[in-house]
This record gives C-alpha cells, sequence and structure tokens, in this order.
C-alpha cells in the first residue's frame, strides 16, 4: 500500500561529513560503485529487490529542487526494499519527472524486482552527479520502516535530458551485517 510523503519534513542534503565521521560510514555514504552490486556481494548472493510503490505523484519540494523542476511538479515515484538475506538493508526511492520520462523513453514502470541500480550502472550513457547525504526524515520512510536519524545518500542521474534522483536510505539491519562482515 503506497504511503504518502509529507512535504512538511525537511532534511539538510550535504555533499561531505566532517572528518570525525566514522569510516565505515564513510565508506558507504560515498562510495561511488554500485551499492547493487555490494549489497550483492555482502549478501553472498541473496540480494533481492521488493517494490513497495510506483506511481505518478506530485514530487517533494527537495525532489523538485535537486531536478530543476518547478514545486509541486509530477513525476514517476518508484520506492523498493533493497534487501540481503530477505531483511530490507535498504529503502530506495528514485524519482524522475513525468516530462522527462516520456521525452527519455526510459520505462521505470516496467522495472518490477529488478535493481535500478544495475541498470544504471551498466548504462554508460548516465552520467552520476556528486552524492549528498543526509540523517533522513523519519516521516519519508515507509510505517513499518520509521527509525529517527537514518542515514541516507542520493545522487542524480543524468542521459540525454533525462534525469532520475535516487535516495537510498540505509536501515539498522545493514549496519548490522557490514559490522558482522567487518570481524
Amino acid at each position: 500500500m503506497p504511503h504518502t510523503t509529507p512535504q512538511a519534513a525537511t532534511a539538510a542534503w550535504l555533499t561531505q561529513l566532517p572528518p570525525a565521521t566514522a569510516p565505515a560510514l564513510l565508506d558507504w555514504l560515498f562510495d561511488q560503485g554500485s551499492l547493487t552490486r555490494r549489497l550483492t556481494a555482502l549478501s553472498a548472493q541473496h540480494f533481492s529487490v521488493t517494490p513497495l510503490n510506483e506511481g505518478w505523484q506530485p514530487l517533494r519540494a527537495d525532489e523538485c529542487q535537486a531536478l530543476g523542476l518547478a514545486p509541486g511538479a509530477e513525476g514517476w515515484v518508484r520506492e523498493v526494499y533493497l534487501r540481503g538475506h530477505g531483511q530490507p538493508w535498504v529503502f530506495a526511492r528514485s524519482v524522475a519527472a513525468r516530462a522527462a520520462l516520456e521525452r527519455g523513453g526510459f520505462d521505470l514502470e516496467t522495472l518490477g524486482s529488478r535493481s535500478l541500480g544495475e541498470l544504471l550502472f551498466s548504462d554508460d550513457a548516465f552520467i552520476r552527479h556528486p552524492l549528498q547525504v543526509c540523517r533522513y526524515p523519519s516521516a519519508w520512510l515507509p510505517a513499518e520502516a520509521r527509525h529517527e536519524g537514518l542515514w541516507a545518500r542520493r545522487s542524480r542521474f543524468e542521459r540525454d535530458g533525462l534525469s532520475l534522483l535516487v535516495a537510498e536510505i540505509f536501515m539498522p539491519a545493514l549496519w548490522q551485517a557490514a559490522a558482522k562482515e567487518a570481524r
């Protein structure tokens, strides 16, 4: 069942964190590679994508700003869990403007349980813009995943006038799995 994302919540998206930030956190948040590939490796190939919600809806103010759109612009929203060993490790929200999708010939509607990240990283025409990070507002998460202070990252991928904004919110189970692997 789709959840609505309150417009009132805000996030301060940053391009860097203080030098005293834990190296493991920085490694995950600012890794330039494919998160899908990294999660697949961490899960020893027990990785899956669970679609939660997708469809046309008004984009949040921060998303409109990041994509250079007028406030309240409509776009395609896709929300999924990226799972390792069946546990939700990452909540991902990807958005794109309606006009850009219709022009760009990129069909997000048919992804199903396939990873958008894998698709983006396998197409050399996509340019990835700098990563931004924040503490993600819990009001923007699905009710069953609401936790205060979760770290998130996002970046914009661009190809031939099509911009996709991909946000990845790191759930507590991921940090447990990453800590276990580090031991």
